[in-house]
């Protein structure tokens, strides 16, 4: 049975997915490989060991097992919070008028306010598992960081967590929550690692990235005895566990009879875009639906819609494997837009090869339109999105007056990632009429471009 209000559909906990989705393996041509920096060779499991969790890394590498157990003690902990509702925004219609069905997967009742618990869990499950001393991470808005905080104490692992400088300073009370889980917080760069202390004489005023805060992240973990690195985003890994999102989408659809014409996620690393639209995507790659997916990006780190498809290191530092992706170039620093969790440089592996072989669509958004949506929807759904969530937001509302204008009926399926309570210097901005949209040119583009990989056979 399931509990149905009007607005709301649960599923029991019995009916909660099990088994998380490998898009990768329906996928007819694969994401290219990673490479190992120091030989230009695909990476091997074994090649990961230094930095992540072994059996972590058995899973970014893993192309073919389809669907892949959740383990009891991390279904344990998802029922804290899982399943979350599927909700339909029947009072956005209205205000709209349009004859769209619109429907959106509200990932924000947890302590974390956001998806990105459904991956700490895991991560900090594999890490006491294979006994570490402890863990380090970076985190961009601060919602990683908090829900990795989170995971980190219930499963009692010592965590280190570098916050990019801009969402340091602009959400003081993120770093409190981390804090109270036990965490350590660093403002990054920083001159705790070699990395930052590189960046900080280059660069003295900067506001960092994520690629920076990553560089240090990993820094810290292959120097410090019995600790690995774990990261929120963009690794394959990530996309995996998130894809509870879009199994208990589909499953509430399928219950209400209901299948969406259009997905839309926001896009930053590709994390929650690519757990939404994973059963979606499935559907589309075996031929059973073809939904329009699309993924929404700020248009001040436009990584999909003007970024270039090649190798590129994942972080700043330029210490990772690189990975093929759409990317700004590792060396771009972000303007220090209120979406802190979109200011990477690189899109998901796994959502770049989607995207380059014509299965989804792009857009970019300024902040200001969207945080007129992000206002508009909260007025008439009585939830405060965050600024990431607002993206998807913006541009279902798009698609929704698209709908009014043509007499279409189509449903519409967005991912509401997380609140924005920790946001309100952001809101203030927009209200009081002080924020600004940035649009890189492509002068400041071709500055990330330039600083792209070399490598002999492969990319010239």
């Amino acid at each position: 049975m399931i509990k149905k209000i009007p607005h709301r559909l649960y599923l029991t906990e019995d009916q909660m997915p099990t088994q998380w989705y490998n898009l990768r393996a329906d996928m007819k041509e694969k994401p290219e490989a990673m490479l190992n920096p120091a030989t230009g060779k695909p990476v091997q499991p074994e090649d990961l060991y230094p930095v992540f969790c072994e059996k972590l890394a058995h899973q970014e590498l893993d192309d073919t097992t389809r669907y892949i157990d959740i383990p009891d003690e991390i279904l344990e902990m998802y029922k804290n919070y899982r399943p979350s509702p599927l909700c339909r925004a029947y009072n956005l219609e209205r205000a709209l008028e349009t004859p769209a069905k619109i429907y959106y997967k509200f990932e924000g009742n947890n302590t974390s306010g956001s998806h990105k618990l459904n991956s700490a869990i895991a991560q900090a499950y594999y890490a006491k598992e294979q006994g570490l001393k402890g863990l380090t991470t970076e985190t961009g808005a601060g919602q990683w960081g908090t829900a990795l905080s989170e995971a980190c104490c219930y499963f009692g692992i010592p965590l280190t967590v570098y916050m990019v400088k801009a969402s340091y300073e602009q959400k003081p009370f993120r770093k409190s929550i981390m804090e109270t889980f036990g965490a350590a917080v660093i403002a990054s760069p920083s001159s705790t690692t070699e990395a930052g202390r590189k960046i900080l004489a280059e660069n003295p005023d900067t506001t960092g990235s994520l690629g920076c805060a990553i560089s240090e992240a990993v820094e810290k973990a292959v120097t410090t005895e019995g600790y690995k690195y774990v990261l929120g985003s963009v690794l394959n890994q990530v996309l995996l566990h998130q894809s509870i999102i879009g199994m208990e989408s589909a499953k509430a659809m399928e219950i209400l009879g209901e299948y969406p014409d259009i997905v839309i996620g926001c896009a930053g690393g590709g994390s929650n875009l690519g757990g939404l639209i994973a059963p979606f995507m499935r559907d589309k790659l075996t031929g059973k639906a073809s939904p329009r997916i699309i993924a929404v990006e700020p248009a001040s780190c436009p990584s999909l819609t003007r970024g270039k498809f090649v190798y590129d290191f994942c972080d700043t530092g330029k210490i990772t494997p690189m990975a093929k992706m759409y990317t700004l170039g590792c060396t771009f620093t972000p303007s220090p837009i209120h979406a802190g969790g979109l200011r990477y440089h690189g899109m998901a592996p796994i959502i770049s090869k989607l995207y380059h072989d014509g299965y989804m669509e792009a857009v970019a958004v300024e902040q200001t339109k969207v945080f007129e949506a992000a206002t508009f929807f909260a007025k008439y759904e009585s939830i405060l999105p965050a600024p990431e969530s607002a993206h998807a937001i913006r541009t279902a509302i798009d698609e929704a007056i698209k709908c009014k204008e043509t007499g279409e009926e189509k449903t519409i399926l967005f991912g509401l990632t997380g609140t924005g309570f920790f946001d309100m210097t952001a809101y203030n901005a927009f209200h009081e009429g002080t924020m600004n949209d940035y649009i890189p040119t492509d002068e400041d583009l071709q500055k990330g471009f330039d600083n792209l990989p070399k490598i002999p056979g492969i990319q010239e």
